[in-house]
């Protein structure tokens, strides 16, 4: 097709068009802290939400509204199906919430916190419950060992 029968406004309608942002069919645990980290998405959200329809509407900037309005829907969703679980005493097993120590066959020593999805990062120490390293963490203790990636670990501390 020549250049001369497309419009201009073609990239941005096309920028606009964001897929959803995929909502896991995993219950949605959350921390303490990942509840208020889905709270202040959701009301950043809802501020550029208002900020993309002040600067003009949805003709001013539709990709910025098209973001936003993707925003509110995924962290609405997430907001309303969170389960939140406190903090428990137990420091004999791996939990949800909870810390765990693990020492690798190759003599790496890794610590983890294992939280909700949207408030994992692993580079911060922090990983998904439905991740299979808390997956195969979960419910053991002190001692104990688990399969990861084919290797063996052992669990060195649980807090």
């Amino acid at each position: 097709m020549s250049v001369a029968f497309t419009k201009e406004g073609d990239a941005e309608a096309t920028a606009a068009d964001l897929p959803d942002r995929p909502i896991s069919p995993h219950p949605n645990l959350v921390t303490p802290e990942g509840l208020a980290f889905i709270e202040a998405a959701l009301a950043q959200a809802r501020a550029d939400y208002a900020a993309a329809q002040h600067a003009g509407g949805i003709e001013a900037d539709r990709t910025a509204m098209a973001r936003a309005t993707r925003d509110l829907r995924y962290y609405s969703a997430r907001r309303a199906n969170a389960q939140l679980i406190e903090p428990s005493d137990d420091t004999d097993t791996v939990r949800f919430g909870g810390g765990v120590t693990i020492d690798r066959e190759d003599g790496r020593r890794q610590t983890f916190r294992i939280v909700g999805e949207d408030e994992a990062d692993p580079a911060q120490g922090t990983v998904s419950h439905v991740s299979p390293l808390a997956r195969a963490l979960m419910g053991k203790s002190v001692g104990d060992t688990a399969m990861l990636a084919g290797a063996e670990v052992e669990i060195v501390a649980v807090g």
